[in-house]
């Protein structure tokens, strides 16, 4: 491949070293979108108080159910234009890019409308405190209305990092988190001519932060010239075969994601019959835990990324290898997080708070969740391995076994026993420990050595492209004619 190319070649080469090529930019950008909702605590915690800190606690996992559709439509946008561009067939990666904007599009809009029209009867349904409820339905009706810049934003970063660019992400999701800094203090207090919006002035922060880094993200997919430039007159004239591996491929992820997020909101509800503090703990400590997981998670789609790149090129046995790279640096970034944790759990949760008693509870979140995240890590290169050969299924099984099998039965049980509040947080290590030691059997039974593309759509690609031009290289454009695109 050119030196001019975007993205690596990952079927040849040092494979600790894709690894932290792949998936370091991944962190940064992982880190760089949870500071959408860290930035958006801390203003909101510092100038709205305690109601406010428990409305974000109670909308983050109705928000993410809708979010989870995103996320599983472009998740499989990512293994297909990695199986794709592995096996050289970049008349479907183009394809590919094509049909998932139009995809992402038609389920944005309709997800929009529905949350929209749910939230309220979701709210009530959690339980939520009547002092949250009111600032919650605002701040997520708002939401609601940038979910479709939200979703394609999504789906820029999956289809960079299904040719294996990391990287250029950074630049626009950068450049969304500052405007989304500057703007959030402006709109939530009211300063100069702007109103005083409070919570709502975060929300909308939010979404004009996320409509920049969308643009930015578009303007570059077409400043490439080539097989991943969006083609407006196409995105709506569906492939009927990568529209149907999209949905074969990304709704076992939906569901699962949706799983999740449903189960976070029953665990949400029961968090909440303990009162507004205690929600507020819960959404501050969750803060912090996101970003301590995140080293885990990125490192968990870099290893998605090369196996599905290596199983496309027909290179299994470097998949092995990605597995075993994967879990040495994975366990090592994920014991000191657990040491932190267990260190300073109260300064780290007042940071967003000066209430004593939220960040009393806070910290004991924090002490006992935490230092389950080594269990979390070790499942993220597995489910890596796994989705990454498209068997998105299996970890669907594994998500859904945790969560309502284990984490919400044992959050019920415990919530009402003598631990308490206690309980609940206890029933999240219960529940990794599950998915952890599922995901390993399957991964160790070798079921999932088969891609997801047909093995003739490798063979054709090969023959058609021996002599081809990389339709990536960014200093000479594309031949769609030689192309067959």
């Amino acid at each position: 491949m050119s030196k001019n190319s975007i993205g690596r070649d990952l079927t040849s080469g040092s494979i600790p070293r894709h690894l932290l090529a792949v998936a370091l930019p991944m962190l940064l950008g992982n880190f760089i979108n949870t500071c959408y909702s860290i930035v958006d605590a801390i203003w909101i915690g510092r100038i709205a108080g305690t109601a406010a800190i428990g409305a974000i606690a109670v909308s983050f996992p109705v928000i993410f159910l809708f979010i989870s559709v995103a996320s599983g439509a472009t998740m499989a946008t990512t293994i297909l234009i990695s199986q794709y561009y592995g096996a050289r067939n970049y008349k479907q990666v183009s394809k590919t890019v094509d049909t998932s904007f139009g995809v992402t599009i038609i389920l944005a809009v309709i997800f929009s409308v529905l949350g929209i029209l749910s939230v309220d009867h979701i709210l009530v349904f959690m339980s939520t405190p009547w002092e949250i409820l009111p600032l919650a339905s605002s701040y997520m009706k708002i939401s609601y209305m940038g979910f479709t810049a939200i979703f394609l934003t999504f789906l820029v970063t999956s289809i960079l990092r299904g040719v294996g660019d990391t990287r250029t992400p950074l630049f626009f999701m950068s450049l969304g988190v500052v405007v989304n800094a500057i703007l959030d203090p402006l709109l939530i207090i009211g300063v100069g001519p702007l109103p005083t919006l409070g919570l709502d002035g975060a929300a909308i922060a939010s979404i004009i932060a996320q409509a920049i880094a969308l643009i930015t993200g578009l303007i570059y997919l077409n400043s490439r010239k080539g097989i991943i430039t969006v083609r407006l007159k196409k995105i709506f004239c569906l492939d009927g075969h990568i529209t149907w591996l999209i949905a074969k491929i990304g709704f076992p992820s939906i569901v699962q994601q949706s799983a999740i997020s449903l189960g976070m909101a029953a665990v949400t509800s029961f968090v909440n019959s303990f009162g507004e503090t205690a929600t507020a703990a819960f959404g501050a400590a969750g803060r912090i835990d996101s970003l301590a997981f995140l080293p885990a998670m990125s490192i968990g789609m870099s290893v998605s990324v090369i196996a599905g790149r290596n199983l496309g090129a027909g290179k299994n046995e470097r998949v092995f290898r990605a597995f075993r790279w994967g879990i040495f640096m994975t366990l090592c970034i994920s014991g000191f997080f657990s040491i932190f944790f267990l260190s300073i759990p109260g300064p780290l949760v007042s940071i967003f708070t000066t209430d004593k008693r939220v960040i009393e509870i806070g910290s004991t979140y924090l002490r006992i969740v935490g230092t389950s995240s080594i269990m979390f890590a070790v499942m993220q290169v597995s489910n890596g391995v796994i989705n990454g050969a498209g068997h998105t299924m299996v970890t669907l099984i594994f998500t859904i076994l945790a969560m309502w099998g284990i984490r919400v039965p044992f959050a019920s049980i415990l919530s009402k026993s003598p631990l308490g509040l206690t309980g609940i947080w206890f029933s999240f290590t219960i529940g990794f420990a599950v998915i952890m030691t599922a995901s390993l059997i399957y991964y160790h039974s070798g079921r999932w050595q088969k891609a997801v593309i047909h093995p003739t759509e490798v063979t054709e690609a090969l023959v058609n492209t021996e002599n081809a031009l990389d339709p990536l290289v960014v200093n000479e454009p594309l031949d769609r004619g030689k192309a067959g695109i």
